[in-house]
């Protein structure tokens, strides 16, 4: 598990081995005798005012049976489960409103500066809180989506204006990274529905190794900006840079297809459909880094240029 969206949950995470933790107990067999000392000796007449064989169930009539047994079939929406169309319906709303505060954003910015730095912070902040959560808060998902519309927004327009003086647009790199996100994701979706790439234990230990590495490498790379080692773009500047955002963007659609098989097992599972939140948030946490890595690969390739 790489997402931390998805590892912290308990409707999402990886089942547990036997081996090591406490495996769920299976039940007595249908129609067996109760334990002894947990209900009444096996054969033995039902108590007063019980029905026989039924714990004081009452007995169906002929009707009720033949109404029971014409009743369609209970559907995931008739037991609120969570579904794929669930996930797809949050996720796709979830996109709309960062498209909408991201637009905003970008024309807000150049008369408020601040704006996208208050999102980059107010966006790191509700995202820990949501990936810690036990239970969805579709609020606190939505604030966290309009956070970081303003934050995409801000730096969209400053990556962008890095191209101008190199032959480019500043909608250049924004369009190209937007293509290369939604061309990326229908990918990894592709190959995990065609199992052609297949999520298991070595694959998922590896990826976490490999993203624990790269966020080191990261943090390093910006103290050493902050405090003047390095100028520019530091250690990810020329072919270093281009290297390293490639094996980023590689990361981030690995993450994806690990996300995949999260909400796979959660539908699989027949979580509750409230869930369906936590699915739609945690592909948003992996998209936007997805998209950002995109963002700066393109404004590194441009201003090599």
């Amino acid at each position: 598990m790489s997402n931390p969206v998805f590892n912290n949950s308990a409707v999402f995470g990886e089942p547990k081995n036997q081996r090591g933790g406490a495996a769920t107990q299976a039940g007595p067999a249908y129609g067996s005798p109760p334990p002894q000392g947990q209900g009444p000796a096996y054969g033995t007449p039902p108590q007063q005012g019980a029905q026989w064989g039924a714990y004081g169930a009452q007995t169906a009539d002929a009707a009720q049976l033949d109404a029971m047994y014409n009743a369609p079939s209970a559907t995931t929406a008739d037991t609120k489960r969570l579904t794929y169309d669930d996930v797809i319906m949050k996720t796709g709303g979830l996109l709309a409103l960062l498209v909408v505060v991201g637009a905003a954003s970008w024309y807000l910015t150049p008369q408020m500066p601040f704006l996208y730095l208050f999102g980059a912070i107010a966006g790191l902040v509700l995202g820990l809180v949501n990936a810690f959560k036990r239970n969805p808060s579709p609020a606190l998902i939505v604030a966290y989506t309009v956070a970081q519309g303003l934050f995409l927004g801000g730096i969209s327009l400053a990556f962008g204006s890095m191209t101008v003086g190199n032959g480019g647009s500043v909608t250049d790199i924004v369009f190209q990274a937007v293509l290369a996100t939604v061309a990326t994701f229908a990918a990894a979706l592709f190959l995990f529905r065609s199992g052609k790439v297949r999520v298991t234990p070595k694959f998922t230990r590896w990826l976490l190794i490999a993203m624990v590495g790269y966020l080191a490498f990261s943090l390093v790379n910006v103290v050493l900006v902050l405090f003047g080692v390095l100028d520019g773009w530091g250690m990810r500047g020329g072919t270093i840079g281009i290297i390293v955002g490639l094996v980023a963007v590689g990361l981030a659609a690995a993450s994806l297809i690990v996300d995949f098989d999260s909400i796979k097992r959660g539908v699989e599972a027949g979580v509750p459909a409230k869930f369906a939140w936590s699915a739609a948030f945690g592909l948003m946490v992996t998209l936007i880094w997805l998209y950002l890595e995109f963002l700066r690969l393109f404004a590194i390739l441009q201003s090599s240029d």
